[in-house]
């Protein structure tokens, strides 16, 4: 293994090292800086009280929720192809609120907060404005698990709408059902038209802020909704390490608990005022037991409080 960070990396460092890998640019997101705030509603599946009793999804409720593009530049086209897309949404009342952060790949690029440090250092831009490639590849050659990510991302072509993309979320959370039997499940959102790509042709067509200006369309003809889909756990899965999938996770059971339906678009300050607050869970689903999940809550608060 290369060279990590001292042990007890805090979640502070995270977010100073991914503002560096952006440039330091003021008052923006650590991550997915760029996006667009939106509304609508979550109706729940009747089958949704079988795998968790959280109020927030076996009740329907409104939905405030953000598309956005991966990495802290607000000037990220949107034809890049190397960064995720992401998607947070918040369910439920204030009393029985859940906030969910799902991404355009099923895995992290770290296993815990030191890798993830070390993984971020390894690419601040040097005086150049570009990081040092040898340092990139002798961190990723020591850390291969590091690199699944950005090879699920490769292997993929470029989303052709934010509307048209699946969404992992790629934590292991225990739900707890109405009888009070508790699995792990991951989170899936699934595009109910399936998932759009582009070819490389089309994708040099598209202007930078296409995912965007086709997000507005596609709200104002009634075509954004997504099945939000429980993957279920088998004994063995991987519940520490969210730099991996669980096995067969493509083809295992899954079960629907309820269907997003977006509807207007939203003034950004909806979703700038307060974070989308991971550590937010309504009873009925638990905090996943990872080292990534459980320093996120921290960070995402010393994020908002950098940008104010």
């Amino acid at each position: 293994m290369s060279e990590l960070p001292p042990p007890n990396t805090t979640p502070a460092a995270i977010v100073d090292a991914l503002k560096a890998v952006a440039g330091n640019p003021p008052k923006v997101r650590a991550s997915f800086a760029k996006g667009r705030c939106v509304r609508g509603t979550y109706t729940q599946s009747e089958s949704a009280g079988e795998i968790t009793r959280s109020p927030s999804f076996t009740r329907p409720s409104r939905v405030l929720a953000r598309f956005s593009v991966g990495g802290g530049n607000l000037k990220v086209a949107d034809t890049n192809n190397l960064v995720l897309r992401g998607f947070s949404f918040r369910l439920g009342d204030e009393a029985h609120r859940s906030d969910i952060l799902v991404e355009s790949a099923p895995v992290h690029f770290a296993r815990t907060l030191d890798q993830m440090l070390a993984f971020l250092e390894a690419r601040i831009p040097g005086a150049d404005g570009k990081p040092d490639a040898e340092k990139v590849k002798a961190f990723s050659a020591a850390n291969p698990e590091t690199l699944n990510q950005a090879h699920y991302i490769a292997a993929r072509r470029l989303p052709a709408s934010f509307a048209g993309t699946t969404y992992w979320g790629v934590h292991a959370f225990p739900a707890t059902n109405a009888a009070g039997e508790t699995r792990f499940i991951k989170f899936k959102l699934a595009p109910v038209g399936g998932d759009v790509t582009l070819s490389e042709d089309e994708a040099r067509t598209k202007s930078a802020d296409f995912l965007h200006e086709d997000l507005a369309r596609k709200i104002a003809a009634g075509e954004v909704r997504f099945n939000v889909m429980a993957l279920l756990d088998r004994p063995g899965d991987p519940t520490l390490d969210v730099t991996l999938r669980w096995p067969d996770e493509d083809k295992r059971e899954e079960m629907r608990l309820g269907t997003i339906v977006i509807t207007s678009l939203e003034a950004d300050d909806a979703c700038d005022g307060s974070i989308f607050n991971p550590a937010h869970l309504a009873d009925g689903i638990g905090h996943p037991p990872d080292e990534i999940f459980a320093a996120r809550r921290a960070a995402y608060a010393i994020s908002l409080a950098k940008r104010r």
